[in-house]
């Protein structure tokens, strides 16, 4: 794109969203379960949600039904934002095309909600971080905790832990099997793929890419896109100094990624952080699935979903909270309220509570999991090189 044709639209973009009431048009780049469950999140705050682009035409079909009347289908994710009349764009798609698309759209003048995790290369994260600073557009990445009130107000009881060294965490559920669907309508199966290598059309890996290296880091990546990014935020950190994992082997039949991991990251700041995911333990409730445990010399903070308890220093048998908040079910309003926010800052130009900086740093403590599990060997950091060393 010309630089001026690039400054005429985004001079066009900032005087769309320069009144306050004005109502914002968005669009939709990958309209699958999440993609079309944002939609309707967007929508029940106003906005419009005027485009939909998806490269299955079945998804297609149902994104159309979640989006606004009178919304316009794509196949070409780029032809869509050649629209001048869109404000923003939510990116929903496999991992393997969140850079590029989400750099295509900043640079189109839009600005755009991306899903976590942020890329699925560290170089493709400072792709992102430098076309959306350079553009000056509002970019959030969807880590809805920093949005969620019972989140903010944990963090604000960190200094009640003392020095914190170690923080543990888990998430843990059950996954029986890979999805065994068949196509039920057309698929452009080479640009799906786009970036990722060239292989024949398979159904499992359209329905499954969590599970292949290619597209992601299965489970292990897609859950500790939170948990990471909330423990950078609670410790007040940024990029690992090094990452070492361990998995046990698949146990989902046709699955390259492992469901049980750990990962164990080392911050220069001097204290160290694990993260377990396990897919074969027992179905729990959300309220009970994940845990963030900070422990300090004089408390120990836990962090659930829904709930967080401080624990003060005691020799008594049993442990007592000093502090203990549960909100039953309300982990779901913490994606309405990043949205909010993010629709706030496309309107004030300022940044978002989950800023691409914030997605960086975990996105390059995961790409070292990956990259330790796959090499059995502990990964360490080069910042001066910003880059992985094996």
């Amino acid at each position: 794109m010309k630089r001026r044709s690039f400054l005429a639209m985004t001079a066009a973009s900032a005087a769309r969203v320069s009144g306050a009431n004005e109502r914002l048009r968005g669009a939709v780049i990958g309209s699958g379960g999440r993609g079309r469950f944002l939609t309707t999140q967007f929508k029940e705050l106003g906005a419009e949600m005027a485009a939909v682009c998806d490269i299955y035409e079945p998804n297609l079909q149902a994104g159309l039904e979640q989006a606004s009347p009178g919304a316009k289908g794509y196949h070409d994710y780029r032809e869509m934002l050649q629209d001048d009349s869109l404000d923003f764009v939510i990116v929903a798609t496999p991992d393997h095309w969140h850079a590029r698309m989400t750099i295509d759209a900043v640079e189109a003048g839009k600005d755009v909600y991306l899903e976590k995790p942020m890329a699925h290369t560290i170089a493709e994260g400072f792709d992102i971080v430098k076309a959306t600073r350079r553009t000056r557009r509002v970019v959030q990445i969807g880590t809805q905790r920093r949005s969620s009130s019972l989140f903010q107000a944990a963090q604000r009881l960190m200094p009640e832990t003392g020095e914190v060294r170690l923080v543990t965490s888990h998430w843990l559920n059950y996954q029986a099997s890979l999805r065994q669907r068949e196509l039920k309508g057309k698929l452009d199966w080479k640009r799906w793929l786009g970036p990722a290598p060239k292989r024949p059309l398979d159904p499992v890996r359209f329905f499954n890419w969590y599970y292949f290296w290619d597209y992601s880091g299965g489970l292990m990546v897609g859950q500790a896109a939170h948990i990471v990014d909330a423990i950078n935020w609670f410790m007040d950190a940024s990029f690992p100094a090094a990452v070492t994992c361990a998995a046990a082997p698949p146990q989902l039949e046709g699955a390259e990624v492992p469901e049980t991991t750990s990962m164990a990251i080392e911050y220069p700041e001097g204290f160290l952080a694990i993260f377990t995911c396990g897919y074969r333990a027992m179905k729990y409730n959300p309220f009970h699935d994940q845990l963030k445990q900070f422990h300090g010399n004089r408390a120990r903070l836990d962090v659930g979903r829904e709930w967080y308890k401080l624990y003060p220093q005691s020799r008594e048998l049993e442990l007592k909270p000093s502090v203990d908040v549960e909100r039953p079910g309300s982990f779901g309003g913490a994606t309405i309220d990043h949205i909010r926010n993010f629709l706030a800052c496309v309107k004030s130009r300022e940044d978002p509570n989950a800023t691409v900086e914030m997605g960086l740093w975990t996105t390059v403590t995961l790409c070292m999991a990956m990259e330790a599990l796959r090499k059995g060997r502990r990964v360490t950091y080069d910042p001066r090189k910003k880059q992985m060393v094996v």
